[in-house]
């Protein structure tokens, strides 16, 4: 019987009122593999991101993400389908400054009542960050916010990552750094991982480059 992938995206369309964003997106992201989105700015990148986890709406077309049709799930369950096979890495960090390293890490297992003090030491170390779960998010450089933020992301072992702009504000050694540990543990854990980028180094590391735009998705 041949896996169910990750995810399948057929025929996505997305509006803006009078204005198409982006229409005819499809493609399918098998496990373990890395795909890079790739586009000019403005052409709906990260709109696309969020449809695949559920987080906005589009106007046509379907979104499965482990056989489940978000298109037909309510709130509260695409909320339980994300805890279970999302994990999400955002630009911006999004952590909370007022937990320590180890408690933002651990939110996912939390969220899912399943709180796991050995797997978040693991995934401490398993990113750099033996020793500093204790810190705060203040006492942190960018590339170590990065990876507790991936660290997060995956803790609760996602069958899809969703990666946007990952490495976009950190310098060019660090980026290399940081897309390691996210490569690393994507593949130790056979995760999909949908990474969207404007960084030619990143997109130069994935198994396979969509270059999105208004009319659809190219190789």
């Amino acid at each position: 019987m041949t896996p169910t992938p990750p995810v399948q995206v057929k025929n996505l369309a997305k509006r803006y009122g009078d204005s198409s964003v982006f229409a005819n997106v499809s493609f399918t992201v098998a496990a373990g593999e890395f795909v890079a989105i790739v586009g000019e700015s403005g052409v709906g990148k990260s709109t696309l991101l969020n449809c695949l986890a559920g987080l906005d709406t589009w106007d046509a077309g379907q979104v499965q993400v482990m056989g489940h049709d978000l298109g037909q799930r309510s709130d509260a369950q695409l909320a339980l389908l994300r805890r279970q096979h999302i994990g999400f890495v955002f630009q911006a960090f999004h952590v909370l400054p007022h937990l320590d390293v180890a408690q933002n890490i651990a939110l996912p297992l939390l969220l899912m009542q399943q709180p796991d003090d050995e797997r978040v030491a693991r995934m401490l170390q398993a990113v750099g960050l033996d020793g500093l779960g204790a810190r705060l998010p203040q006492q942190l450089s960018g590339g170590q916010l990065q990876r507790v933020a991936i660290a997060r992301a995956l803790v609760h072992r996602p069958a899809l990552l969703l990666a946007d702009e990952p490495t976009g504000n950190l310098d060019p050694t660090t980026s290399a750094k940081v897309l390691d540990v996210l490569l690393a543990q994507t593949r130790e854990h056979g995760a999909a991982l949908v990474l969207v980028t404007h960084s030619q180094a990143a997109a130069a590391r994935a198994d396979r480059v969509l270059h999105l735009s208004g009319s659809g998705i190219r190789i």
